[in-house]
């Protein structure tokens, strides 16, 4: 079965990471960052390794977002990040192909497992299985 991994931050979390912390989210120095990539790049090669890996990618800040939308006339209506009112966004993925719901699980374990520094928010490690077809709604 194929799975969806989503890991969530928000835009002070990709601030945080440029040096300018908030109340919200610490300043990542050099070294943590360093880190979570490290981290990140072992997790990708081990689930490589296993034949488990299919894609992985890190998304763009909610700053560089673009919703599209219908008015009530249906005509579209483009709105460009950031977004005040939002939370928490997906900020990467891994499409990953495994035996099984337990198995995936154990990787999002891993993948929440990440170095990050003190004091910065948690965010659940998100599993949606992928659907093979029409038929499995």
């Amino acid at each position: 079965m194929k799975y969806l991994v989503m890991v969530q931050a928000t835009q002070a979390d990709y601030e945080a990471m440029r040096g300018k912390g908030s109340e919200h989210s610490p300043v990542w120095g050099e070294q943590e960052i360093q880190a979570m990539y490290a981290f990140m790049g072992a997790i990708n090669n081990d689930l490589s390794e296993t034949g488990e890996f299919l894609d992985a990618q890190g998304l763009a800040e909610p700053a560089k977002i673009r919703h599209v939308s219908r008015d009530a006339d249906g005509k579209a209506v483009i709105t460009d990040g950031p977004y005040g009112e939002t939370k928490e966004l997906m900020c990467g993925y891994w499409v990953l192909e495994c035996e099984s719901l337990e198995r995936v699980t154990e990787i999002a374990e891993r993948i929440a497992q990440c170095p990050q520094p003190a004091g910065a928010p948690e965010y659940p490690v998100v599993i949606r299985p992928i659907l093979d077809g029409a038929g499995d709604i």
